[in-house]
């Protein structure tokens, strides 16, 4: 089934360039957004499988139109595009829900290949930006104390799934590093977030390094 991808950017020439690259790519792009607002409109509107979202844009920034997009429940992923890998913009990001996290340097079969996977239910996680993120967002967060007495809250090989994807491992290569599905590593992905209470897999992730179930290296 073909992506349908919506364009967040204020920029117009950028957009132009996304949308002729990404329809190249095989996606279906259905619309075009010049501020934070039109993205949350036109997604309401359009209910687009992927937004590919700036995360600074005039009236509403990417970040809080990212947050409100999740919200409003239309079951649109979005992968943010950053100029600059600022590590406060990144935590907040992770925060709204955002699927994916891209540097606008990367190459067009990185974004098409990041559209993909968010479109799959992955998280995008480029080893670029994984470590910072993830380290930012444990610093912010450091008042909350592990209790070590605490009973294990998900088993060893979702433990072993969790550490990989902190590590920035995607689907296939989990599966391929433990020898299993990638039917069963999307299993043992949804036991972890009912039992972490997380919605992908950077909040799972994300809940995991607080809760001292994984670590960064």
């Amino acid at each position: 089934m073909t992506v349908r991808l919506l364009l967040a950017d204020d920029h117009r020439l950028l957009r132009e360039g996304l949308r002729r690259s990404m329809s190249d790519a095989g996606f279906d792009v259905v619309g075009e957004a010049c501020d934070g607002v039109e993205a949350i409109q036109l997604a309401g509107e359009l209910s687009p499988d992927v937004i590919l979202m700036d995360v600074t844009m005039p009236n509403c920034d990417g970040v809080e139109a990212c947050r409100q997009v999740i919200d409003s429940g239309v079951g649109s992923r979005v992968v943010m595009l950053t100029m600059h890998a600022d590590q406060e913009v990144l935590a907040d990001a992770i925060r709204a829900g955002a699927a994916g996290y891209l540097t606008k340097d990367c190459s067009t079969r990185e974004i098409a290949e990041a559209v993909r996977m968010a479109a799959e239910g992955d998280t995008v996680l480029s080893p670029q930006l994984a470590r910072s993120m993830l380290d930012e967002v444990r610093k912010l967060d450091s008042h909350a104390e592990v209790d070590p007495s605490q009973e294990r809250v998900v088993s060893k090989r979702e433990e072993e799934v969790l550490q990989l994807i902190a590590d920035g491992c995607s689907t296939p290569e989990v599966a391929a590093q433990l020898y299993i599905s990638q039917k069963t590593v999307k299993n043992h992905l949804a036991s972890i977030y009912q039992k972490l209470d997380a919605r992908d897999r950077t909040q799972a992730v994300l809940q995991a390094v607080r809760m001292g179930i994984v670590s960064l290296s």
